[in-house]
């Protein structure tokens, strides 16, 4: 399957199974507008962060043509979607005051007192000074207002209640500014900045208490929306401690690391609309701060990119003949493009099989400037019994995992 990629847009952090197709290089559009001429020092810099920010991923519409939200996120007890962040008074931001912006970013509390479910991800961008995230209102503020009221939340009983965050926060958001360590490198305290404040990635990577705020496990690995963020830290063995420091750069500015596999799912999409955007220092300064952070044994081991002798179930493999090999190769090294190798991808050799289901049942893509390529999905041309088979040849083939994966993930 070769296509360019159609814009996608979900924000959360995974390293996962590769794409099917890879259609070559067709140069990235960016999502907002070149700077214009005379604008101020303070709306670029906002620009810059708000990239940084990785606020498109949630924020752009289905057509990818305006920040009016919409996108809808499916948690156990409910669903939020993502609302409007032009400047429009009604719908959107344009009431805010810079006050009333950094009460918001702060607190998680908005106008007429309104509190914020932390799916928008107040208690990491609390960490930002006050000059950058008024910086990004600004930036915003330049943007066409349009009138775009946000879908209603389904949301069960007690989490419909908004004014319990009050006590959630006591607890989950530590509402301050990120200081610097004077005890660490400049670098170091950009890729913290990065990866703390803006990018948050904690939210994805770190696993939740039982408050469903962010644990003391910090980037141990989690499971969101149906995606798994695997391990960031330094483990050797679960998380990212063989990667070399050039693995990182790669996969973190273009979607691939040789021998890790591509990214996809919500990975994909942080990349697409942040990551791949940011300069290249800034990525070196993001891996030097993930060199760091301490040994989390937790989560699937690393896929070490030995190919079994032993087949598997023959059934898997038919399927995999048939569908993916024509991209992917059956051992894996891929056709025409990088994006199509499944050597080391760390859902292939996860028991658990999240990531790989979830490729097949929502499909998945990724447009940067070094690439475009998509993977449909597959549910509506193979059985959930085929997909089943696939899947567990898969683990087994490229992952040396032996596990079944249950026909009822593929089911509606």
């Amino acid at each position: 399957m070769k296509r360019r990629i159609v814009f996608s847009a979900t924000a959360l952090m995974s390293l996962t199974i590769g794409l099917c197709s890879a259609a070559q290089a067709q140069q990235a559009q960016p999502e907002t507008q070149p700077p214009a001429s005379g604008e101020s020092a303070q709306v670029t810099r906002g620009r810059a962060l708000f990239v940084a920010a990785d606020c498109a991923a949630c924020h752009l519409s289905q057509d990818g043509r305006a920040l009016t939200g919409g996108r809808v996120f499916t948690l156990p007890f409910g669903s939020i979607h993502a609302v409007n962040i032009t400047p429009d008074r009604e719908t959107g931001i344009g009431a805010y005051t810079d006050k009333a912006w950094l009460k918001m970013l702060r607190k998680g509390v908005g106008l007429g007192g309104k509190h914020l479910y932390p799916v928008m991800p107040y208690t990491s961008y609390t960490l930002l000074s006050d000059d950058d995230a008024l910086a990004i209102k600004a930036y915003l503020f330049t943007l066409p207002a349009i009138h775009a009221p946000a879908p209603k939340n389904s949301l069960s009983f007690p989490f419909n209640q908004r004014w319990t965050m009050i006590f959630w926060n006591w607890f989950n958001n530590p509402n301050r500014r990120m200081a610097t360590d004077t005890t660490r490198s400049a670098q170091w305290n950009r890729g913290a900045y990065l990866a703390e404040a803006l990018g948050h990635c904690g939210q994805c990577h770190t696993p939740r208490n039982f408050m469903f705020g962010l644990s003391s496990r910090a980037y141990a690995g989690a499971v969101q929306v149906g995606w798994t963020a695997y391990n960031l830290t330094s483990d050797r063995e679960h998380g990212l401690g063989t990667w070399s420091d050039d693995d990182l750069f790669s996969y973190l500015s273009t979607g691939h690391a040789k021998g890790h596999g591509p990214a996809s799912g919500p990975m994909a999409e942080a990349i697409e609309h942040s990551l791949s955007q940011l300069p290249a220092d800034d990525i070196r300064a993001m891996v030097v701060y993930l060199r760091d952070i301490p040994a989390q044994p937790d989560g699937p081991s690393r896929n070490h990119g030995q190919i079994a002798e032993n087949d598997g179930p023959s059934a898997g493999r038919h399927v995999f003949q048939q569908a993916c090999a024509g991209c992917h190769m059956e051992d894996g090294s891929g056709r025409q493009s990088d994006w199509a190798a499944l050597g080391g991808s760390h859902s292939l050799s996860d028991p658990s099989a999240t990531n790989l289901v979830s490729v097949l049942r929502e499909g998945t893509s990724l447009q940067t400037a070094h690439g475009a390529m998509t993977m449909q999905k597959f549910t509506s041309a193979y059985t959930p019994e085929e997909l089943s088979a696939l899947s567990s040849w898969m683990l087994h083939h490229f992952g040396g995992v032996n596990a079944s994966v249950d026909p009822a993930k593929f089911r509606p």
